[in-house]
């Protein structure tokens, strides 16, 4: 047990709540950190699997808000819809859906399969990702994925499983897909 003579604390030191809170001034060094995330996509009126990693995305953010909120950290979603080679070009987008946070893939590899809705929607065969998690694959990306994710950049965790691309070169299932969808304009 800790004598309280030979300790150097107040309460105020001892408070996390923040600013204006058990008499920590509200100018305090209680500083924001920010996370950003980019959800890039080909189409959120067809493609099932851009909707469902959209809703998945939502409801990861929706469940870990309140302890990203209570430690000070700012989320900024920008949502991509990446209709040109372009786009694709200046925002290095390697398959669609992509999630970045602080412009670091979420994604260790790139899988893709066969994804019939892109198919439907340009008229042609078209891949799009597959997510890799805890050993499965899925078609959307599982919300406990996206948390995972999220909690390790904020908070140390492993940054080598992040990917984060250098010399881009847009790939060819992409390519044919914008010349598809240009020439059906």
């Amino acid at each position: 047990m800790m004598d309280d003579k030979n300790c150097n604390y107040t309460e105020a030191s001892l408070c996390s709540c923040g600013p204006g809170c058990c008499d920590v001034p509200e100018n305090s060094e209680f500083e924001k950190r920010r996370i950003i995330i980019d959800f890039l996509y080909l189409d959120l009126n067809v493609c099932t699997r851009c909707q469902g990693t959209d809703a998945s995305l939502e409801e990861a953010l929706a469940e870990v808000s309140k302890v990203l909120e209570a430690t000070g950290i700012e989320v900024v979603v920008n949502k991509i819809n990446v209709i040109t080679k372009e786009l694709a070009i200046k925002h290095k987008f390697i398959s669609s859906p992509t999630i970045r946070i602080n412009g670091r893939d979420i994604q260790m590899e790139i899988k893709e399969s066969l994804c019939e809705s892109c198919g439907d929607l340009c008229g042609d065969e078209v891949d799009c990702r597959v997510w890799v998690y805890r050993g499965k694959e899925y078609t959307i990306p599982p919300k406990a994925m996206i948390i995972d994710v999220i909690l390790q950049k904020i908070y140390g965790g492993n940054q080598d499983e992040f990917t984060v691309i250098q010399n881009y070169v847009i790939p060819q299932n992409l390519k044919n897909f914008y010349n598809v969808i240009t020439c059906k304009k």
